[in-house]
């Protein structure tokens, strides 16, 4: 009996973490595909909707917003590449609205970093922004501890970077709960930082993990049915 039951419970969670996996598949397909769609349409105005609550339906959109960027409240996300460490400029965008929305402007190299070292790029006055609309990012249990008091970041906590770099002045309360990642196009003056960094390419394999589990079940089934033969033959 407890054999039975034993193979009974683990084909029952191998098969449903084979379903699972093809849930999994069909939804990171509808997502591919609504990136593809999106990223290459004209930027439009950003919805109203994104200050109530970034949803779903607002990643990835085009969008284009105007406002005053505050270089002085930059904010640095740890960003290595192949060899070349560097970092992610977040620098806070306040709307005609005054409101706050938080602009990842793109990356610079290391020896970079420094706003100083880059002024042509610290772009005065009121500016377009065009660019791809994220929502707020989740860190996972593997993601490093965002360090307010150095200023470096390893996920975009948009509350605590609002709240450190304006620290409790008028802006620092409701910044929009998204993030903008700029175009890489046109470039800002200088060439940095240099946008484009959205990730667009999603890794989608799901379906040889449902393959594998489905797998695992098989030979699960053929375990359990070489045992079962063997003892019906012993008890013969």
């Amino acid at each position: 009996m407890w054999p039975t039951l034993t193979a009974l419970l683990g084909l029952a969670v191998l098969v449903g973490l084979g379903h699972w996996q093809i849930e999994r598949k069909r939804w990171k397909e509808d997502l591919i595909a609504t990136i593809a769609a999106r990223v290459h349409q004209d930027p439009a105005p950003l919805p109203a909707t994104a200050g109530a609550g970034a949803k779903r339906d607002l990643d990835y959109l085009h969008v284009s917003i105007i406002g005053r960027f505050h270089h002085d409240k930059e904010r640095y996300l740890y960003a290595p590449t192949a060899g070349n460490p560097g970092w992610h400029v977040y620098t806070p965008l306040e709307l005609p609205w005054q409101r706050v929305v938080w602009v990842n402007r793109g990356w610079v190299p290391d020896a970079r970093k420094a706003p100083e070292t880059r002024p042509q790029g610290q772009i005065q006055g009121e500016v377009e922004v065009r660019g791809l609309v994220r929502g707020e990012a989740r860190p996972d249990l593997f993601t490093a501890h965002n360090d307010r008091v150095h200023n470096v970041w390893y996920w975009p906590d948009v509350p605590a970077m609002t709240a450190s770099a304006f620290a409790g002045g008028r802006l620092a309360a409701d910044p929009l709960p998204i993030v903008i990642e700029a175009d890489a196009q046109p470039e800002p003056p200088g060439g940095l930082p240099r946008g484009g960094v959205t990730r667009l390419e999603l890794p989608n394999r799901h379906l040889e993990y449902a393959l594998t589990w489905y797998g695992l079940a098989l030979a699960l089934g053929g375990v359990y049915l070489a045992l079962a033969v063997s003892r019906l033959r012993a008890a013969a």
